[in-house]
């Protein structure tokens, strides 16, 4: 029983490093390359395996010519599971590839090949399975060929490979029904391949575009956040400093003269000075009023534009300037956590009123972590600082699964506490 339950702690520890804590394009990748890791073996195993256990003949040279084959034949697997990464890199864009990277699995399809005319010469086993051994040898090199060479290049070069072959085994076997398959297969297994690999690569490639989108989405969302914080604190501070610099400049010259306004030109500086910090501490704990019903809908279209589902209930209208400020800010602090955090796909807020309080829900899937940082982090600290000031409180945490929820309750009828 202990060793058992040893065995599912590692199973589930392997899932949260490489499966769990992965984002959605890498999940995607992932099950991708292990399907074409799966796919080369099976195909060799169902069209070259198989067929020449039943079909070889059991004499000395067909047997050792169809040992070989087989052992080329899982080695080109093996060759084709190692380039399969570095090929999918270079489609992506993300890494060259390897000078003659492909000339090893290009040797083992010749070889491949040539084991298969030897056979055939030596009528070694059924005509019809040796035509599916030389199908069988296109596929492994045909997956990796298919994402270095442009498609034209790869159906022009097939083609010509078609007609070698058919001109090949046509001096072994003249059966012209024979001939005709050989083109077939060899040109179903080229396609067949250019197919699974150009399909598999191009929906990562799209998927890769999606989530660099998103990301650049969610950085334009924080840096617009940013400069909105700028200009409130340049309204704010902007105009007093003019104000201060002119009025010390005055009492200066006033000072130097002997009269004695130059007392209350520095009181009046005193008194704008305080009234900066004042409005200073205002901007930065986002006490400057935010309508909820536009945060509302800005978080819907930004996350409906970065593919999340967004599911919007409730309405602002009724509720107080104050509590539509203090919801405002969380509301805009979670939409930009989802679009940061996670792999979301869906998100639900909702406004309710309870009791006197009204209740700002935000909830998410695809939370591996807490959003933002977790429920310790500095954009929901922040969060909880702003809504103190107003008799609010926030919980947020992950519940069941990869659920993550923030709960913003604030009074329907608030009293601003002054900083």
């Amino acid at each position: 029983m202990t060793d058992g339950g040893a065995v599912l702690g590692r199973i589930r520890g392997w899932q949260r490093r490489h499966w769990r804590e992965r984002s959605k394009a890498e999940r995607v990748e992932l099950q991708s390359v292990i399907t074409w890791y799966v796919t080369t073996w099976i195909f060799s195993v169902s069209w070259l395996g198989l067929p020449l256990v039943g079909a070889l003949a059991r004499r000395p040279g067909p047997l050792v010519v169809g040992t070989l084959l087989l052992l080329v034949g899982a080695l080109q697997c093996v060759e084709a599971n190692r380039r399969t990464r570095s090929v999918l890199d270079h489609y992506l864009g993300r890494a060259p590839l390897p000078p003659r990277a492909l000339r090893p699995a290009a040797v083992l399809l010749a070889l491949a090949l040539a084991l298969t005319l030897v056979l055939a010469s030596l009528d070694g086993a059924d005509p019809v399975a040796v035509r599916l051994f030389a199908g069988a040898a296109l596929l492994p090199f045909g997956l990796l060929y298919g994402l270095v060479a442009p498609v034209r290049v790869f159906l022009r070069r097939s083609a010509a490979l078609a007609v070698a072959l058919m001109a090949a085994f046509g001096c072994v076997d003249r059966e012209p029904a024979g001939i005709v398959m050989i083109g077939v297969l060899t040109v179903f297994g080229a396609l067949f391949s250019l197919l699974a690999c150009r399909c598999g690569a191009w929906t990562l490639s799209v998927l890769w575009e999606a989530e660099r989108a998103r990301e650049v989405e969610a950085r334009l969302a924080v840096a617009e956040e940013r400069l909105r914080f700028g200009r409130d604190l340049h309204d704010v501070v902007g105009r007093n400093l003019a104000v201060i610099a002119l009025k010390s400049e005055l009492a200066v010259q006033l000072a130097r003269r002997g009269r004695p306004e130059a007392v209350e030109q520095m009181v009046e500086v005193q008194r704008i000075a305080q009234e900066s910090q004042r409005e200073v501490r205002e901007v930065v704990r986002g006490y400057r009023k935010a309508d909820l019903g536009i945060e509302l809908a800005g978080a819907q279209g930004v996350l409906s534009a970065a593919g999340i589902e967004c599911e919007v209930r409730g309405a602002a209208a009724e509720l107080a300037p104050e509590v539509q400020s203090a919801l405002g800010w969380v509301v805009r602090e979670a939409t930009t956590n989802v679009l940061r955090h996670g792999d979301t796909t869906r998100c639900a807020v909702v406004l309710t009123v309870e009791e006197g309080r009204v209740v700002l829900t935000v909830e998410n899937d695809g939370a591996s972590a807490p959003a933002g940082a977790g429920a310790g982090g500095s954009g929901l600290a922040g969060l909880r600082e702003r809504l103190s000031a107003v008799g609010g409180t926030l919980e947020a945490g992950l519940v069941g699964g990869d659920l993550f929820r923030v709960v913003a309750e604030v009074p329907v009828s608030v009293r601003e506490v002054s900083a």
